[in-house]
């Protein structure tokens, strides 16, 4: 089950980031792709072969029609819910190397809540869900943890600080965030993560360089894990650290240890990073032959 964050992208493709500063830049055509987090994360997975439930807010605008389209395209089963703000949006810069900037209309009512009707009855068939960080995902948890679900989330470029994302990584059994938005304090970040909260794992994305690893039970250091090399050239980031979410709970569903699932996620972001979108989706064959070879390296 996965709860909130779906959107549509806006993909401007330019030569160099930060831009130049000038009156008007001339880019290549520019694409529009359904998806955000949450929808990225729902089509991922269901393109690994899980049944996916997806409850969220969109608007009754042709933004929120694009997402139903991509949604029911990848077989997932979308339970909608209109928000009177309409559909979140981004607008990505993405530079010929695949690096993003993205800007970020959120659009939700800081009241906006999903009514428990609505989500308790899947919640209660589910074997894991999976909150995006929309302000009214956050109010899932109590049933969450009533219920004794798994859950996970994405924390994206959270810097340890902001007490917005406090909630999702405290209350979350499973916690993913970019090392990106800590910097140098990632480490220290993720120690918290586990030492104030409820997390088994903390699995902080690197892009190039990989991603870290930190459990509960585990060293106080984080254990690198190594990227993998995308099976063709890199065309766009836009949706890899999801994919690499996907990847990781495919494993984790499967029963393998932390490791093995994190060296999962490291195959499906590096295959996501070679299409546009979120068009490069990897199934379950894939994901296994390739997680093979990198082990035999």
């Amino acid at each position: 089950m996965v709860v909130g964050g779906s959107g549509v992208d806006t993909v401007v493709r330019v030569d160099s980031l930060p831009v130049p500063l000038a009156d008007s830049v001339g880019v290549g055509p520019i694409r529009e792709w359904p998806g955000h987090t949450g929808g990225n994360v729902a089509l991922g997975c269901r393109a690994l072969g899980l049944d996916v439930k997806f409850l969220d807010f969109i608007g009754d605008d042709w933004t929120g029609g694009q997402v139903r389209e991509r949604l029911t395209k990848g077989g997932v089963d979308f339970e909608v819910l209109i928000s009177p703000a309409g559909t979140r949006r981004a607008v990505n810069l993405v530079d010929r190397t695949g690096r993003r900037m993205s800007f970020y209309d959120g659009r939700d009512p800081a009241d906006l809540r999903m009514p428990r009707d609505s989500y308790l009855p899947h919640l209660r068939r589910a074997r894991h869900v999976h909150l995006s960080i929309t302000n009214f995902a956050r109010f899932l948890y109590d049933d969450i943890e009533s219920l004794g679900v798994p859950a996970s989330t994405d924390l994206h470029d959270w810097d340890g600080l902001s007490d917005y994302h406090r909630d999702f990584a405290l209350r979350s059994d499973l916690v993913f965030l970019s090392a990106a938005g800590a910097g140098e304090r990632i480490a220290s970040v993720m120690r918290e993560i586990l030492r104030e909260g409820r997390a088994e794992a903390v699995i902080a994305t690197a892009g190039a360089g990989g991603s870290y690893l930190m459990t509960r039970q585990g060293s106080r250091t984080p254990r690198p894990i190594p990227a993998t090399i995308p099976p063709a050239p890199v065309v766009d980031s836009n949706g890899a650290g999801d994919a690499y979410v996907c990847g990781f709970l495919y494993g984790r569903l499967a029963g393998l240890d932390l490791e093995a699932c994190a060296r999962m996620g490291a195959v499906a972001g590096a295959y996501a990073c070679t299409s546009g979108g979120n068009e490069a989706l990897i199934g379950p064959d894939a994901l296994v032959t390739s997680k093979l070879k990198t082990l035999r390296k």
